[in-house]
C-alpha cells in the first residue's frame, strides 16, 4: 500500500479547449459572459419563484430546483476553465480531479431524474388534469426532488467506487478542460476494459433510457392534445418542442460520450461544453422565461427593484 501511494500521480495536466492564444482570449470572454448570464438568470428565477406566492405550485417548485442544479452544474468546472485561459500550465490536483468527477455525476444524475419528474408533472397536468392536484401534491414534489438528489448521489458514488483505487502511476495528461471519467480512467496503469463496460452499463445506458422515457412522454402529450383547439395545441407543441431541444442538448452529448467512452473523438471535448455550459444557460430561458406567468413575475420583481432604488420624486409639493 505504501508503494502504491508513493507511485500515484499528485496532479493532472488539462490541455483545455485550445492552445491558440487568440482563441483562448475569445473563449475567456465568451464563457465569462455565458457563466455570468447563467448565474444571474437562474438566481433571478429562483428568487422570483420563492418570493412570489402564486408561483408556489408543484411545477414552479420543480423549475426552481432545476435552476439550482443548473447553477451547480455550471460552477463545478467553468470558473476553473475561465481562470486556466490565463495559465501557462493548466493543472489540477488528484483530489480536485476526483472532486470534479464526483460533482459532475452528482449534478447530471440529479438533473436527469429531475427532468423526468418535470416531464411526469406535465404529463399528469395535460393528460389527467382532473387528478392533478391529487397525484402531484407538494409532498410528492418534495419526494421527487429528494429522490433526484439521492439517485444522483448513489450514481456518482458507484462511479467513484472503483476509480479511487485505480493505480495512476504514469501518464497524467487529460485532453479536456475538466476531469471526466472516460478520460481519467484511461490514464490508469492497468487494463480498464471491464471498468469501461461498467461505466457504459451505468452512465451510458441510464442516459439513453432516460432520454427515451422523456421522448415517449412528450409524444404522449402531443398525441393527447391533437384533438384540442388549434391555439392550445400550438402553444403546447411550441412548449414541448422547446423543452425537447434542451433535453436533446443535455442528453445527446452524455449518450455519445458515455456509450462510446474510449472513442477519443475530438468532438467529445466540444460536446462536453454543451451539457456543462450551454444547457444551464438555456434552461432558464426555455423552461421558465417562455412561461408568461413567470415572465410577468420576473418583470414585476425587476420593476419593483428599479422603483425602489431608482430616482425618487420630491416629497414636498411643487410650487
Amino acid at each position: 500500500m505504501e508503494e502504491f501511494n508513493h507511485s500515484r500521480v499528485s496532479e493532472f495536466v488539462l490541455l483545455g479547449l485550445t492552445d491558440s492564444p487568440e482563441l483562448q482570449i475569445f473563449f475567456n470572454v465568451m464563457f465569462s459572459i455565458f457563466y455570468l448570464i447563467t448565474m444571474l438568470g437562474n438566481c433571478l428565477i429562483l428568487f422570483t419563484v420563492l418570493s412570489t406566492p402564486h408561483l408556489h405550485s408543484p411545477m414552479y417548485f420543480l423549475l426552481s430546483n432545476l435552476s439550482l442544479i443548473d447553477m451547480c452544474l455550471s460552477s463545478f468546472a467553468t470558473p476553473k476553465m475561465i481562470m486556466d485561459f490565463f495559465a501557462q500550465r493548466k493543472t489540477i490536483s488528484f483530489e480536485g480531479c476526483i472532486s470534479q468527477i464526483f460533482l459532475l455525476h452528482l449534478f447530471t444524475g440529479t438533473e436527469i431524474v429531475l427532468l423526468i419528474s418535470m416531464s411526469f408533472d406535465r404529463y399528469i397536468a395535460i393528460c389527467k388534469p382532473l387528478h392533478y392536484s391529487t397525484i402531484i401534491s407538494q409532498r410528492v414534489c418534495v419526494g421527487l426532488v429528494v429522490t433526484s438528489w439521492t439517485v444522483g448521489f448513489l450514481h456518482t458514488m458507484s462511479q467513484l467506487a472503483f476509480t479511487l483505487y485505480l493505480p495512476f502511476c504514469g501518464p497524467n495528461v487529460i485532453d479536456s478542460f475538466f476531469c471526466d471519467l472516460p478520460l481519467v480512467i484511461q490514464l490508469a496503469c492497468i487494463d480498464v476494459y471491464v471498468l469501461g463496460i461498467f461505466m457504459i452499463s451505468t452512465s451510458g445506458v441510464i442516459a439513453l433510457v432516460s432520454f427515451l422515457l422523456l421522448l415517449t412522454s412528450y409524444i404522449i402529450i402531443l398525441v393527447t392534445i391533437k384533438d384540442h383547439s388549434s391555439i392550445g395545441s400550438s402553444k403546447v407543441f411550441s412548449t414541448c418542442t422547446a423543452h425537447f431541444i434542451v433535453v436533446l442538448m443535455f442528453f445527446g452529448p452524455c449518450i455519445f460520450i458515455y456509450v462510446w467512452p474510449f472513442s477519443n473523438f475530438l468532438v467529445d471535448k466540444v460536446l462536453s461544453v454543451f451539457y456543462t455550459i450551454f444547457t444551464p444557460l438555456l434552461n432558464p430561458l426555455i423552461y421558465t422565461l417562455r412561461n408568461q406567468e413567470v415572465k410577468t413575475a420576473v418583470m414585476k420583481k425587476l420593476g419593483s427593484q428599479y422603483l425602489y432604488h431608482g430616482p425618487t420624486t420630491p416629497r414636498y409639493p411643487v410650487q
